[in-house]
């Protein structure tokens, strides 16, 4: 634990969230980048947190901004619900708790889109409390300086064990984020620099030469394949016809163009899914994007020149020079550029959605 320590003083990773050395850590700054770092990539949350951070400070002020502004504000960061979660979280710590996070792992899980680990990481590194966050990064470094072959997921509940009792009572949070760094610049999924490591006398996956190899995993089966159809409608005046998907469900709350449900075969009667009667034509090629339990295709079809009454009640016209107010997922964003393709404006969104930390 010492080693670990030191390593981590001299080699700690300098992240927007975190408190510099003699810094107290604040809480709010903990609890936002921890939602956000869930399935996502450092580099990926990076802009979004200092968005978030300039446009609500506070949690109060979170609290207080329409839900909408937020779902807006975390378009392409992906896996919607922790949006809506962060949001209702907000609200309810501004309401039961004047705007401060309690500070142990059992008050903090009862609040919106708080599990296990995110209760544990913000006990930890903004209060000190001793407590054992497990993520991915230190999933990886107990299975190696264990050798705990088990295949993931069915080794959690023992590296979860292991990581309780390693958990200092003292510079709690500092271990779980040198734990963190560890797995993320030193025991790396592929290519472990283990001779850099502060642990590798004590590793027993570097003193086996099994270190690369772990952890195992049971393999995964293949995502199946949903297909559908997308109609992009643009008004006379460069709008582009949106909806709002229902609140609850995959993407709950979002906007995207008006589309066909997604199944297992392309609709035979793509146009009987549109939102009302225009010229359609069908562009070349499809639209792919990968959800985590499954991988969809989508086919689009645009019209051009609707006259706004047309579309009365199909959804609202959002002007293409403002559509980064909108919040609109990786998917869809993807099905307007797509339709935008060969017209002035070209592609407006770049990019994929991330997958993980």
């Amino acid at each position: 634990m010492v080693r670990l320590l030191g390593w981590y003083d001299r080699n700690h990773r300098r992240l927007p969230w975190r408190a510099l050395p003699g810094e107290t850590a604040d809480p709010y700054r903990v609890w936002l980048s921890e939602i956000m770092l869930q399935q996502t990539t450092v580099s990926a949350v990076g802009p979004y947190f200092h968005r978030f951070l300039k446009k609500w400070p506070t949690m109060k002020a979170l609290a207080a901004a329409p839900v909408e502004e937020v779902m807006s504000a975390w378009a392409g960061l992906g896996y919607y619900s922790r949006a809506r979660n962060l949001h209702a979280c907000a609200r309810k710590v501004a309401e039961h708790h004047s705007g401060k996070l309690p500070d142990t792992e059992q008050a903090l899980r009862a609040l919106p889109g708080i599990g296990p680990y995110t209760a544990a990481a913000i006990a930890a590194i903004a209060f000190g409390r001793r407590a054992a966050p497990v993520d991915g990064n230190i999933e990886r470094v107990l299975a190696r300086l264990f050798a705990i072959k088990t295949p993931l997921p069915g080794s959690k509940p023992e590296l979860r064990a292991i990581a309780e009792t390693l958990a200092p009572a003292k510079r709690a949070g500092d271990f779980a984020q040198a734990m963190m760094d560890l797995g993320a610049t030193i025991c790396t999924p592929k290519g472990p620099a283990c001779k850099n490591c502060p642990w590798s006398n004590d590793c027993l996956g570097y003193a086996m030469d099994i270190a690369a190899t772990l952890p195992a995993r049971e393999s995964k089966p293949d995502r199946p394949l949903r297909r559908g159809a997308a109609f992009v409608l643009f008004s006379r005046h460069d709008e582009i016809l949106l909806r709002r998907r229902p609140p609850k469900g995959l993407l709950g709350g979002m906007h995207e163009p008006p589309m066909s449900p997604w199944e297992k075969d392309f609709p035979t009667t793509p146009l009987d899914h549109a939102p009302l009667n225009a010229k359609f034509r069908k562009l070349p090629g499809l639209v792919h994007h990968g959800f985590t339990h499954f991988e969809l295709e989508l086919e689009v079809y645009r019209a051009e020149g609707i006259d706004r009454a047309k579309a009365n009640g199909a959804g609202e016209w959002a002007p293409i020079d403002e559509l980064a107010r909108f919040a609109l997922p990786s998917v869809m964003r993807k099905v307007i550029d797509h339709a935008l393709g060969d017209r002035d404006a070209g592609p407006l969104f770049r990019g994929k959605e991330p997958r993980s930390r």
